[in-house]
């Protein structure tokens, strides 16, 4: 497969997740089952799920200057990222996540760290970068002129711009214009458009003024045209283990695949998400272009 240019801007963060039987509830302490470290935040997520997938990823983001920072810098080449737009923050900790399984699902709380140290400046100062790309990516883990900046560029030079609007929070309708494809789930569009979460997701993306692929979890995905007709993928019937990092894994497949048509970019995005789940950790269960296509062959 012929490497596929992608620049990611996003958050790089370090996982603590610890496992319990269910999630407590409030007050209430709980013997947790395990607990693990991983790699992740979502742009560096994306970044490691696109790579595995073949594609050549450069991704732009800062870490801290301690043990974290360090050790997450190391993983991101460890898996064939590039990190020399990764700036290195002298004066703050690098961003963390903590989260806990239960129950097959996850419950997650993001400290930005250094994350939220990266600037447009950064962004503009990767021009060149971002001009040789095939695919732009970014989230709402750095902050949100950052995020602007780099729709800005990729809109500059023609290139598609997918922005997945986790952390949820209103849009602007500025970036909104400069999106190519929004990838968010239902309380995600809901959220980022301004929307009623009472609205069905076929409603939701009526409504949307730009494209939008949604992830549906176990249903799968529904996705609009640039003409705004709908359509549905469903899902791949697999065991969940760890769904952390699945709507990274999805976004990452995207993108890689997006050059193949919509469809065929959705459909092997959600292949990638199911293989995800049934492994551990948001990085540890991303699949290697041979095991997503040795999956699809099965189905």
């Amino acid at each position: 497969m012929n490497a596929h240019k992608i620049v990611v801007i996003g958050s790089i963060n370090m996982d603590l997740v610890t496992s319990s039987p269910r999630f407590p509830k409030p007050g209430e302490t709980l013997l947790g089952t395990g607990f693990h470290q991983y790699m992740g935040g979502k742009g560096a997520n994306q970044a490691v799920a696109a790579a595995r997938l073949g594609a050549e990823v450069s991704l732009i983001g800062a870490v801290g200057s301690d043990h974290f920072g360090q050790a997450l810098l190391d993983n991101l080449r460890k898996e064939h990222v590039n990190t020399d737009a990764v700036r290195i923050i002298q004066d703050r900790p690098s961003g963390m996540a903590n989260i806990t399984v239960a129950e097959g699902d996850n419950h997650i709380i993001v400290v930005s760290g250094a994350n939220f140290s990266l600037t447009p400046t950064d962004i503009h100062n990767e021009e060149q970068r971002i001009a040789n790309a095939d695919v732009v990516m970014a989230q709402l883990e750095t902050p949100l002129d950052t995020v602007i900046a780099g729709a800005e560029l990729a809109k500059k030079y023609s290139k598609p711009f997918i922005l997945n609007p986790a952390p949820a929070q209103k849009l602007p309708q500025e970036l909104i214009n400069l999106t190519s494809i929004l990838t968010p789930n239902a309380y995600e569009l809901a959220i980022s458009l301004g929307l009623s979460e009472n609205l069905s997701p076929e409603e939701m993306l009526r409504q949307s003024p730009c494209q939008v692929v949604m992830t549906l979890g176990s249903k799968g995905a529904l996705f609009n045209d640039e003409t705004g007709a709908q359509y549905s993928q469903p899902s791949f019937t697999v065991t969940p283990v760890d769904t952390t990092g699945a709507g990274d894994t999805f976004n990452g497949a995207l993108a890689v695949f997006l050059k193949q048509g919509l469809h065929e970019a959705v459909k092997k995005a959600c292949a990638a998400a199911a293989i995800s789940v049934t492994r551990p950790g948001a990085q540890g269960g991303m699949p290697l272009y041979k095991e997503l296509e040795a999956f699809l062959t099965k189905q």
